[in-house]
């Protein structure tokens, strides 16, 4: 069993240099040596200590250490007994006031103190830089004909309508969603210190705690505000920043080929725009290309616009989005519309 204090540490060593360079030294002994040295870091360094200690002061020269360079140990030396000779060893090495050996002792404890407090601050940037950098990145999508509430991670939630694909990322700083393809609700969870924002095409809807839709058809943009308010910024031009849109609750924001037209509603009106989470197309005074257009969005088996008359008739009306069937026996009976049927498509031509 090896010493665990440092006082026998250092005796133990002082007893490995005398019987080290004796002539009883053996090949068991060094193996025995090096199972010491092994066992415990302080060991090593307790003999080299005491080894550079003991040349130092010029002592192994008196009592024969390197005695194979200065001549055979002092007489009687081998003969005293080994508790005998690591004092002897010991007091030669360690010969020095006592106020040294404090002084030193604190150094080192001071040292280590420092080293290991430095250590632990080390650990703890470490970790606190990975958390405060670190993204959470996680893409949601529908399919056709699927409404989807997700849930997302910062308290928020998104519902996805028909076909639709969002990339969201979350960080400590920010909070930034990608609308890749079709419409989502977005009911953001408060906090200031993360604004919430929605990208499609170079523009940014930006809110902290509010309710708001973005939809994305193709390169246009839309935007309903039902609660809240949401900032829209506009991409940078030629190196210089857009004016932003502020758009209060009931405000409908519509970009087309880089112009933003915004329009003041009810919240009412504004909500009846998102009347699809609930299963309804609402038309008013809508062409009918429009209107088939926004049922092909949620079914598919699509309808077809057969001539221009027929696609630009006016319609108005709430119809269920997942009955395209009973959309097109409407139009039949009250508008000059004739529909051929086939398992996959539904062509409307003009009578």
């Amino acid at each position: 069993m090896f010493s665990t204090t440092q006082t026998d540490i250092e005796a133990r060593a002082a007893d490995w240099l005398a019987q080290r360079d004796s002539a009883q030294w053996s090949a068991a002994d060094a193996q025995a040596l090096d199972v010491w040295l092994t066992a415990d870091t302080r060991h090593r360094v307790a003999l080299l200590r005491l080894q550079a200690h003991w040349q130092q002061a010029g002592r192994l020269q008196a009592l024969g250490a390197g005695w194979t360079q200065a001549g055979p140990p002092p007489r009687g030396f081998w003969q005293t007994p080994a508790s005998s000779r690591r004092e002897q060893m010991l007091q030669a090495v360690l010969h020095r006031p006592a106020t040294r050996q404090a002084r030193s002792r604190n150094r080192l404890h001071h040292v280590a103190s420092m080293a290991a407090l430095a250590g632990c601050c080390a650990v703890l940037v470490s970790w606190a830089w990975r958390n405060y950098t670190h993204v959470d990145a996680t893409s949601y999508r529908s399919a056709v004909g699927e409404i989807r509430t997700q849930a997302l991670q910062d308290g928020s939630h998104a519902i996805l309508a028909s076909n639709t694909r969002i990339d969201v990322q979350l960080a400590r700083t920010h909070r930034d969603v990608a609308l890749v393809q079709g419409e989502a609700i977005f009911e953001v969870a408060k906090d200031p210190q993360r604004p919430f924002a929605v990208a499609v095409g170079g523009y940014r809807a930006v809110a902290v705690g509010t309710r708001f839709s973005v939809r994305r058809d193709q390169n246009d943009l839309r935007v309903v505000v039902t609660e809240g308010t949401v900032r829209l910024d506009a991409p940078s031009t030629d190196g210089h920043s857009s004016p932003s849109s502020m758009l209060p609750a009931g405000s409908v924001a519509l970009v087309h080929d880089g112009s933003v037209l915004v329009r003041s509603l009810s919240v009412a009106d504004a909500g009846q725009l998102l009347g699809w989470r609930d299963g309804w197309l609402v038309f008013r005074d809508t062409p009918l290309q429009d209107a088939v257009a926004e049922f092909n969005r949620y079914n598919t088996r699509k309808l077809r616009i057969a001539d221009a008359e027929a696609g630009a008739l006016r319609i108005g009306g709430s119809f269920r989005w997942d009955n395209e069937e009973t959309f097109v026996r409407l139009l039949e009976a009250g508008f000059p519309v004739h529909a051929d049927t086939t398992p996959t498509q539904i062509t409307l031509s003009s009578r």
